[in-house]
């Protein structure tokens, strides 16, 4: 039976764990949101791969909330006829007789209708559903535990069903790379909720059902878990299609490329490089054999350096050239870093000379 939580209760929980909580949550989404930028990772577009793998994920996810709904449920004898518990087996089976087409009753309602010899198996009934208490061959209320291991390979197919489409959606071929490295995690988390499902119904009482005089107060274990199942299900997938969406698009859960990626887009960026700089060669070689490209460049220069010269002549700016650098221009700290970088991108003239003829430097 579900423990009634008052809204009283529920307001003094997040009264007293509100402060402690949110102040975490909301720094631990910062960190997340900060993650790939720290790293130096870049929002990137879905591949196809992965928007494959999501959209079979939301129509695993809108199956299984379509499972969930009342509609597809199977038929429960007591709310179907709107009867009590302690109905006579004979006045049960009559309505049920009435609403079905022709006055005629299936087969599995001739099975439950010899099943339903006592108070026992109807509360079995209530816990384990109708077409294990009709079909189960050897299975009796004397012995009830016998119902649940009839019912053990039915609890588990569902989950087993959902675990193999996981499996495929985090394999290689499916997801490429974002897939499998979830795959631990939804595993871990597929087998937790089938052991806490198996879990609530063998432990269920359902002697609790022997008390309720009332439709009202039955209370439906086998169908509400059922809803409970398909929908613990679809958030299995929801939240594995949101990791992966949310790591394949480097917006949470980035992970940082191998070191042979790098390698490779290291090696691309300095190939891009050298193309440019290769391009720029060639057209100041062909600019600078051409003769009147030569006489274009040459004309530009000799008017950009007569244009600074009028520039620097002027009153204004050789003062404001000698404000800069007596008081605002640190001379040396200039000069001491275009010597570095000279020394690092330009080798000495020695240097050359020893690498083109050691034996005359020496």
């Amino acid at each position: 039976m579900a423990i009634p939580v008052s809204w009283g209760t529920i307001k003094s929980l997040l009264l007293f764990f509100g402060p402690m909580l949110l102040p975490k949550a909301i720094g631990y989404y910062r960190t997340l949101r900060a993650g790939p930028a720290a790293q130096g990772l870049r929002i990137r577009r879905i591949s196809p791969q992965v928007a494959r793998t999501l959209y079979a994920l939301a129509i695993t996810v809108l199956v299984y909330l379509m499972v969930s709904l009342p509609f597809f449920a199977p038929e429960n004898l007591f709310v179907r006829t709107q009867s009590r518990l302690q109905i006579p087996t004979d006045v049960l089976f009559t309505r049920l007789t009435s609403l079905r087409p022709g006055n005629a009753l299936t087969d599995v309602d001739q099975a439950l209708r010899a099943k339903f010899v006592n108070l026992e198996s109807r509360l079995l009934y209530l816990q384990f559903g109708p077409d294990i208490l009709a079909d189960c061959p050897f299975c009796n209320s004397e012995d009830p535990r016998s119902y649940f291991y009839y019912a053990f390979p039915a609890l588990l197919a569902p989950h087993l069903l959902n675990l193999a489409i996981l499996s495929v959606a985090t394999s290689d071929w499916l997801s490429g790379r974002e897939g499998p490295r979830w795959r631990t995690t939804v595993v871990m988390t597929s087998l937790v909720i089938a052991a806490l499902d198996v879990y609530l119904v063998h432990s269920y009482n359902y002697q609790a059902n022997s008390r309720a005089t009332r439709l009202q107060d039955i209370d439906m274990h086998y169908w509400d878990m059922r809803t409970y199942r398909a929908v613990a299900l679809a958030l299995i997938n929801a939240a594995f299609a949101a990791l992966l969406y949310l790591s394949s698009t480097n917006r949470a859960f980035a992970a940082p490329p191998d070191p042979a990626e790098r390698v490779e887009a290291a090696t691309r960026s300095l190939i891009l490089t050298k193309s440019k700089i290769n391009a720029v060669g060639i057209i100041k070689n062909t600019s600078t054999r051409d003769a009147e490209l030569r006489r274009r460049v040459e004309d530009y220069w000799t008017h950009e350096g007569a244009l600074m010269r009028e520039v620097m002549e002027e009153r204004e700016v050789i003062e404001g050239v000698n404000d800069a650098l007596e008081n605002r221009i640190n001379i040396d700290a200039i000069s001491r870093d275009a010597e570095t970088y000279a020394t690092n991108m330009l080798p000495r003239a020695q240097e050359d000379a020893q690498m083109a003829n050691p034996q005359a430097v020496g």
